[in-house]
C-alpha cells in the first residue's frame, strides 16, 4: 500500500487507529474516491472500514458522499439514473414498472437506459439520433471531448435546455432557455438525505422557464398532456409513488427539512440509516482486490494527470466565470507542476507548458507547488481555452459507469 500510495505505512497505521479508536467516526468522501475504474470497490472499502469499526447505524457515524455539486441526492433519488425510477425502484422489477405504468397510463420499458459515456458512443455510432441535454456541459465536463464534439455533431437533433449559454449550446440545434434556483419552487436533497425547500424570490427573464414547465409543454405538444400546475403537483405524484417521500408533504418542511425515509405524514423522517438492521438484515463486507487505473505511465507517458476543481470556480465556468470576483481569484487554468518535476524538466513557474496524452494536448501556464507529488501534475477542467478533458481517458468503473478523471497517463513539455 505504501508503494502504491506513496503514503508512509506508519502513516497509514496511525490513521487507523485513530478512526478505530474514536467512538464515534463518520467517513465523508469525494469524487477522489469516485473518478475510478475501481470508483465502486474503493467505495466499498470505506464500508468495510465503517461496518468493521462499528461506525454504521449510528449518530456521529456512516458512510457519506460529497457530491459534485448540490442536489445531486435529489436528481438521483428522482430517478435521474439509467436503471431506477424514483426511490431506487429498479425498472427491470416488473411490480415496481407496474405501478408506474398506472400512473403514467404509458408502457415503459424493462431496460436500463444508457449512461452519459454510453450515449456519446451510441450517438457517435450512429445508434443514438437525438439527445435532450439539461443543465450539462458535456462539451467541457467530459472525458476525450475531441469524441464528444464528433457525437454531438453526428446527431440529427441536439436539444440544450440551461439557464446559459455554454461550449454545448453552440452545437444545439435547439437552445431551452431554463429558470435557475432563485427564479423557481421545488425542492433539493442534500447529502444527508434532507428534502429542503427552495422558493421562487424572483421572475425568471425573457423566456425563461421552470424545467418541469418546460418538459410538460413538450409533452402536451406531442400528444400527452402532464396534468401539473405546480410544482407541489409534482410532489404529491412523487409521494404517492415512492415510499420512501411518502410523509415528505410541502406544509411539513415549509421550514424544516425531513430526512427519508420519511414513510407516512407523522413520521419525524430518519436521521441516520440502519440503526437497528441493515436493509437485508446483516451487513455485506465485500472481498476486495487492487486493481490499477486503466493506463499507467510509461516511458511516453511518464506522468500521471489528476483532474479536479479549484475554489473559485463552479464545474464549466459558465456561471462563476460570469463573476468578476472570482475571475480576478482565479482567471486561468493552472498545470500543477512538483518542483522536483519542473528542475528536471526545465520548466518555470508561469511558463507555457503543453501537456499531452494518447488522446489530445492542451497547453497552459504552469504553476511549480509541493501540493502535487512528484511523477503527478494536477489541472482544473473550469477553463474552455485550456480544456483539459481533451486529454483525459474515457474509461469507466463497470458499476457506476464513472470515467477515471483521476488518472491517466501524460507527457509534460515545454510550450
Amino acid at each position: 500500500v505504501e508503494t502504491v500510495c506513496g503514503v508512509p505505512a506508519d502513516n497509514i497505521r496511525r490513521a487507523a487507529r485513530m478512526y478505530a479508536g474514536a467512538g464515534t467516526s463518520a467517513i465523508l468522501y469525494t469524487m477522489g474516491i469516485t473518478q475510478h475504474t475501481t470508483g465502486v470497490d474503493n467505495v466499498k472499502s470505506t464500508a468495510n472500514l465503517a461496518m468493521l469499526c462499528g461506525n454504521v447505524g449510528v449518530e456521529g457515524g456512516g458512510v457519506n458522499p460529497l457530491r459534485g455539486q448540490n442536489n445531486v441526492q435529489g436528481a438521483c433519488d428522482m430517478g435521474a439514473l439509467p436503471n431506477v425510477y424514483t426511490g431506487y425502484q429498479q425498472v427491470a422489477n416488473d411490480e415496481a414498472r407496474a405501478k408506474f405504468e398506472k400512473a403514467w397510463g404509458v408502457a415503459l420499458s424493462a431496460q436500463p437506459g444508457l449512461t452519459i459515456v454510453d450515449a456519446m458512443d451510441a450517438a457517435h455510432e450512429g445508434s443514438v439520433k437525438a439527445l435532450y441535454v439539461m443543465g450539462e456541459n458535456p462539451m467541457l465536463s467530459d472525458p476525450d471531448i475531441s469524441h464528444v464534439e464528433e457525437a454531438l455533431k453526428r446527431l440529427d437533433l441536439l436539444i440544450v435546455q440551461d439557464i446559459l449559454p455554454g461550449e454545448t449550446t453552440k452545437l444545439a440545434h435547439v437552445v431551452l432557455p431554463a429558470a435557475c434556483f432563485a427564479e423557481k419552487e421545488g425542492t433539493f436533497s442534500n447529502t444527508e438525505r434532507r428534502v429542503q425547500r427552495v422558493r421562487k424570490a424572483v421572475e425568471a427573464p425573457g423566456q425563461a422557464r421552470a424545467d418541469w414547465e418546460i418538459i410538460a409543454g413538450i409533452s402536451e405538444k406531442m400528444g400527452y398532456p402532464m396534468q401539473y400546475t405546480s410544482a407541489e403537483d409534482i410532489m404529491n405524484e412523487i409521494r404517492a409513488l415512492t415510499p420512501s417521500y411518502a410523509g415528505i408533504a410541502y406544509n411539513r418542511i415549509d421550514k424544516t427539512g425531513l430526512q427519508w425515509p420519511c414513510l407516512t405524514e407523522d413520521h419525524p423522517g430518519t436521521k441516520f440509516l440502519h440503526k437497528d438492521r441493515f436493509t437485508r438484515g446483516l451487513g455485506l463486507f465485500s472481498a476486495i482486490e487492487y486493481r490499477p487505473p486503466a493506463e499507467e505511465p510509461d516511458k511516453d507517458y511518464p506522468f500521471v494527470l489528476t483532474t479536479g476543481r479549484v475554489l473559485y470556480h463552479y464545474h464549466t465556468g459558465t456561471m462563476s466565470r460570469l463573476s468578476k470576483g472570482m475571475t480576478e481569484r482565479c482567471p486561468e487554468s493552472l498545470v500543477e507542476v512538483n518542483p522536483a518535476d519542473a528542475e528536471k524538466l526545465g520548466i518555470v513557474d508561469g511558463g507555457s507548458v503543453r501537456i499531452s496524452s494518447r488522446r489530445g494536448s492542451v497547453t497552459a501556464k504552469t504553476l511549480i507547488t509541493d501540493r502535487v507529488a512528484p511523477g503527478v501534475v494536477f489541472m482544473n477542467f473550469h477553463f474552455r481555452e485550456a480544456a483539459v478533458n481533451l486529454v483525459t481517458n474515457p474509461v469507466f468503473d463497470p458499476v457506476a459507469k464513472i470515467p477515471e478523471y483521476k488518472v491517466c497517463a501524460v507527457r509534460l513539455e515545454a510550450a
